[in-house]
C-alpha cells in the first residue's frame, strides 16, 4: 500500500529522466526523500500533494529552475525539516524566503548550482542549523547579519561566490564553540583578518570522539575535494583565500592549535609570518602563496610534525630555509619559489655562509 510508505531512497540508481507529475501528487507522509546521485531533470512543482519529510536529499541531478519554483512552500514551511540538499544540480534564482517556519533545520546545502541575490536575512531564523553549505554560486552582497544567531554553526561554507565587504567579526564572538569548518574563500571581501576569528574555541581543543556528527559533507583541502561522512570533529578548516585581505596575519589566529587546514593565500596579507605558527600543532595544510608576506621563515614551523602539504611561494620572505625536522620532508623547490631573498635548500641559491 502506497500510503504505508515512510521512506523512499533511490540514490545512486542510475534513473535518467523527469519524475512524472503523479509522483509528486501523491498522498504521501514521508520521514525521508532521497533521489540523489541520478540524472533526474526538470522542475519540481509548487503544489505537492504528500507532507515533505524531515530529510530531503534531490542532491546531484539535473533539476532545474528558478528556486522559488523549485522549493515548495510545503518545503519551507515544514517545521519538522531537518536537512535539505539540493546541491549539484542546475537551480537558479534567489534564495526564497521559504524557511522561517524550519525551526529544526540541521542541514541546508545549496552549494553548486546558479544561484544568485544575497543571502536572506531570514537565514538567521534558523537558530538550529549546523551546517550552511552554498559555495560555488553566484551570490553577492554582504555576510547577513542575522547569522550570527545561527550559534551552532559547525560548518560555514560560503566559497566561490561574488560575496563583498569585510569578514565580520561577530563569526568569533558568535560563533565561538562549535565551528570547525569556515571557507569564504574566492569572494570580493576586502579588509583584514578579524583577530576574533582566533576565539573558535573548537579549533583550540581536541573534542572527545563522542561528539561526532553524521552525514555527507565536501571539504575541498590539499588541492583536491574529499567527502567526510562521520567524525566531522577531526575537520578542523579556515579557508580565506582569494578574498583580497590586507594588513598582518593576526597572532591571536595561532591560538587555534588542533587547526588541521589553514589557507591564506592569494590576498594581499603584509608583515611577518607570526613566530608563533608553532603552535599548530595539528596542522597539515598551510598556503600562505601569492601574498606580500616579509621577514624570514620562523623556525618554530618545523614542529609541524604534521604538516605534509606547504606553500610558501611568491611572497617577499628571505634569509635561509630551515633544515631541521619537518622541512627535511618539504624539499620541493616550488613551496618556496618566488621568494627572491630566500635561499638555501631545496633552492639553487646558496645562502652567503654556505659559499653561495
Amino acid at each position: 500500500n502506497q500510503t504505508e510508505l515512510r521512506t523512499l531512497v533511490l540514490n545512486k540508481a542510475r534513473i535518467s529522466d523527469t519524475i512524472p507529475d503523479w509522483f509528486w501528487q501523491l498522498s504521501l507522509t514521508l520521514d525521508e526523500l532521497d533521489v540523489a546521485y541520478n540524472e533526474l531533470r526538470g522542475r519540481v512543482p509548487n503544489s505537492l500533494g504528500f507532507n515533505f519529510p524531515a530529510t530531503v536529499d534531490l542532491s546531484s541531478n539535473n533539476f532545474e529552475g528558478r528556486l522559488p519554483l523549485c522549493i515548495p512552500k510545503s518545503i519551507g514551511n515544514l517545521k519538522q525539516l531537518i536537512t535539505l540538499v539540493i546541491s549539484n544540480n542546475n537551480l537558479s534564482g534567489e534564495i526564497p524566503l521559504l524557511f522561517s517556519n524550519s525551526s529544526f533545520l540541521y542541514i541546508l546545502d545549496m552549494s553548486n548550482n546558479s544561484l544568485s541575490g544575497s543571502i536572506p536575512e531570514s537565514i538567521g531564523s534558523l537558530r538550529t542549523l549546523r551546517f550552511l553549505v552554498l559555495r560555488n554560486n553566484y551570490l553577492s552582497g554582504e555576510l547577513p547579519l542575522s547569522l550570527k544567531n545561527c550559534t551552532f554553526m559547525e560548518s560555514l561554507d560560503l566559497g566561490d561566490n561574488n560575496l563583498s565587504g569585510n569578514i565580520p567579526a561577530w563569526i568569533g564572538a558568535s560563533m565561538p564553540g562549535l565551528l570547525h569548518i569556515l571557507d569564504l574563500s574566492h569572494n570580493d571581501l576586502s579588509g583584514f583578518i578579524p583577530p576574533r576569528v582566533g576565539n573558535l574555541s573548537d579549533m583550540k581543543v581536541e573534542p572527545p570522539k563522542s561528539v561526532q556528527h553524521e552525514g555527507r559533507l565536501r571539504v575541498v583541502t590539499k588541492g583536491s575535494e574529499r567527502k567526510y561522512f562521520t567524525t566531522l570533529y577531526l575537520v578542523n578548516l579556515l579557508d580565506l583565500s582569494s578574498t583580497n585581505l590586507s594588513a598582518e596575519i593576526p597572532a591571536e589566529l595561532t591560538s587555534l592549535v588542533h587547526l588541521g587546514t589553514l589557507n591564506l593565500s592569494h590576498n594581499h596579507l603584509v608583515g611577518k609570518i607570526p613566530e608563533e605558527i608553532g603552535n599548530f600543532e595539528w596542522l597539515e595544510t598551510l598556503d600562505l602563496s601569492k601574498n606580500k608576506l616579509s621577514g624570514s621563515i620562523p623556525p618554530s614551523m618545523a614542529s609541524l610534525i604534521f604538516m605534509n602539504h606547504l606553500n610558501l611561494s611568491y611572497n617577499n620572505l628571505s634569509g635561509e630555509i630551515p633544515n631541521t625536522n619537518q622541512f627535511q620532508t618539504l624539499n620541493d623547490p616550488s613551496i618556496y619559489e618566488g621568494n627572491l631573498a630566500l635561499c638555501g635548500d631545496p633552492l639553487p641559491k646558496k645562502c652567503p655562509e654556505n659559499g653561495g
